[in-house]
């Protein structure tokens, strides 16, 4: 029974979202790496609800560093991050505690730990658990960055509202991935903003809930990262990906739709521009044979509606061994999606991290560029 993942960085994430406090232990970041507190702030707002599109509970998510850093500097050795928990309402929860929600991990939580996990708010299964990995992720961000590698995600789809695709030109690219970085609300245009905004707040006033699709790009990220078989690019990041809570699918490049292709279709010429190799189409996202080529690394992932939702549904009480019809209380999203954008962007810096440390050596983090 493990919450540990990683090779050459390693993190341990613990915490409920009803104890006292959630928090990562991360091991293996090289000494001498200047960290920016407040962008780790920063990163942790895009993360907090707001508005009616968002859950009514507000936490401050102030994060201690409490070892490994000192002097501005990561140590060397493990850096642990803690954030408070202190806006619980957890009666909400003691008397429905035997009645397992729909799509939520209470059934399988209780078949796992017999009966003594913390159900409150869902415990280690819920999307709380999201903030210390948004904390670490910028961490690992910040270091991309300093290596000229960076990565953005947007809202592709709301339901059936739609933003439009990441750009195919790379110059164009990263000028869109800084500003949807710069946005709470991820998206490349302002019209899908309002669209998608109403919709979240309809589902909202009819005690409902939407998802929908990101898509993330990243650039700059050199060609030969990767391990075949199991540590391919896509088995990791797909692994840390749906490790989130709400993901329900991952695709790369083009997807699924390279089954409608011929593979003359499908390929991805290359050809020399300015001494670098590049190929003329980007029907595989950055990735052949589970490395990186140095094209845009391009991933969609599919994220559920919110399963707490305040219309009565249909479920069991285990205690009492019986069918019941029963109301959630508590504090819930309508929508999660522009929440876990930057969850899904911490998860995408430290796989990437990892592997790149795989082939170089966790001393690349301090090197200069």
């Amino acid at each position: 029974m493990q919450s540990t993942i990683g090779n050459s960085i390693k993190l341990s994430l613990f915490g409920e979202s009803h104890g006292t406090a959630i928090g990562i232990m991360i091991d293996g970041l090289a000494p001498g790496i200047k960290l920016d507190t407040d962008f780790i702030q920063e990163q942790l707002e895009k993360r907090k609800p707001k508005g009616k599109i968002s859950t009514q509970r507000h936490e401050a998510d102030d994060f201690k560093i409490v070892s490994g850093y000192f002097n501005g500097y990561t140590t060397g050795t493990p850096l642990c991050l803690i954030i408070e928990n202190k806006s619980q309402m957890s009666r909400d929860y003691e008397k429905t505690k035997s009645i397992m929600r729909p799509s939520h991990a209470d059934y399988t939580a209780d078949a796992k730990y017999m009966g003594y996990q913390d159900y409150r708010g869902g415990g280690h299964f819920s999307g709380r658990i999201t903030a210390p990995l948004v904390a670490a992720g910028a961490i690992f961000i910040q270091v991309l960055r300093s290596k000229g590698i960076e990565i953005g995600t947007h809202i592709l789809k709301c339901r059936n509202e739609k933003d439009k695709s990441f750009s195919s030109e790379e110059s164009v690219l990263l000028k869109e991935i800084r500003e949807v970085n710069a946005k709470y609300f991820p998206v490349i245009e302002e019209a899908a903003e309002e669209k998608m905004k109403k919709l979240i707040e309809k589902a909202g006033e009819e005690l409902d809930s939407v998802g929908g699709i990101l898509e993330t790009a990243v650039t700059g990220l050199p060609a030969g990262i990767g391990e075949p078989y199991f540590n391919s690019v896509e088995s990791v990041l797909s692994h840390l990906i749906y490790s989130i809570p709400a993901v329900k699918g991952i695709e790369f490049g083009a997807g699924f739709a390279v089954t409608e292709m011929y593979g003359s279709e499908a390929n991805d010429s290359f050809y020399y521009e300015n001494g670098e190799v590049k190929t003329k189409t980007n029907n595989n996202g950055g990735i052949n044979g589970g490395i990186s080529n140095s094209m845009p690394l391009i991933m969609k992932i599919a994220v559920k509606p919110t399963p707490s939702i305040y219309k009565e549904q249909e479920s069991v009480d285990i205690a009492k061994q019986e069918n019941v019809k029963f109301n959630i209380e508590g504090r819930h999203d309508p929508a999660i999606i522009h929440r876990a954008r930057v969850v899904v962007d911490s998860m995408t810096a430290f796989g990437l991290l990892d592997l790149i440390c795989m082939r170089y050596g966790y001393m690349w983090m301090t090197d200069k560029k």
